[in-house]
């Protein structure tokens, strides 16, 4: 298949495209840089100049693909309804492209999506009265489904290897600007993880099996505990452990304190059984210790 991929030059997306090419797929990447440009073409991916902000290149892209993969997001989690909002508007365009076709559009959700009260989230599940804007992305998907679009949904946790880690990435931040590591309360809500080659694997098999209005989730690990996580990093900066009360979280992780006491376990047994994929990479555990800590740590690109 030519698969047009979004967010071809980033974290996830830079990792799905040698699952793609090994498999025989060809690959037609968006970026909206030269530097990315130049990126993709040398690794033998055809460029698309796009942007979030433009649907109408990212239409254009879906329009001459066999099947697209959607990874781009706005990493500014600072304003994440609107960034939320902004991937629907991206979801739309090019599921415009593709409806009445059986050409599949896989997008990318949060585990916390499937989650209902005291248990793991589960592929069967769509909360859509959880608070968490980012539900505006399987809304989409269930209207473009609807619309006659081929959508699946790939559902992320916390995604990792030695230099990202999701949203721990900027808790590694406000540690070293608060010196010190912290958790909320007594630690014991949880976070899921996978390692980025699991996820980038994963992606592949969901369009290669294609099955319009199934969720996967990319979870290796169900559940870590943020105080675990806060351990780890104190440890590997050098840095004071301590938990702090839910009233003070807000001003000790500013618009982290939206996650950082969430309970997020999520199970991917489903999705193991269905696509057999078995996840062997690294724990999130062993990637963050290790962590280079002197260098400093860098957001996620598109």
């Amino acid at each position: 298949m030519r698969i047009f991929l979004t967010g071809a030059t980033g974290f996830i997306g830079s990792k799905i495209i040698p699952e793609l090419l090994a498999a025989g797929h060809t690959v037609l990447g968006m970026t909206r840089s030269d530097d990315g440009a130049r990126t993709l073409e040398a690794i033998g991916v055809d460029v698309h100049r796009g942007t979030l902000e433009e649907p109408d290149t990212l239409r254009d892209g879906a329009a001459k693909a066999d099947a697209v993969i959607h990874t781009a997001f706005d990493h500014n989690f600072a304003n994440f309804a609107a960034i939320c909002e902004k991937d629907r508007r991206a979801i739309r365009a090019m599921g415009s492209a593709l409806r009445g076709s059986d050409r599949p559009l896989l997008i990318t959700s949060g585990t916390g999506m499937g989650s209902t009260p005291g248990k793991p989230a589960t592929e069967d599940v769509f909360n859509i009265e959880h608070p968490n804007p980012r539900k505006a992305s399987e809304m989409e998907g269930a209207e473009q489904l609807n619309a006659g679009v081929a959508v699946s949904v790939v559902r992320l946790p916390q995604v990792h290897d030695t230099f990202r880690q999701g949203l721990i990435s900027p808790l590694i931040a406000v540690a070293r600007g608060k010196g010190v590591s912290a958790y909320i309360g007594d630690g014991q809500n949880h976070w899921p993880a996978a390692h980025v080659l699991d996820v980038a694997r994963l992606y592949r098999l969901a369009i290669e099996h294609c099955k319009p209005g199934t969720r996967y989730h990319a979870v290796a690990e169900q559940g870590i505990s943020a105080r675990d996580i806060a351990e780890v990093l104190g440890k590997g900066m050098g840095l004071p452990v301590k938990s702090i009360p839910a009233s003070e979280a807000a001003d000790h992780f500013g618009w982290l304190a939206a996650f950082v006491g969430l309970d997020m376990l999520a199970s991917s047994d489903w999705t193991q059984k269905a696509l057999g994929w078995h996840p062997t990479g690294p724990t999130l555990l062993q990637d963050l210790a290790r962590m280079d800590y002197s260098s400093p740590h860098l957001p996620y690109g598109n």
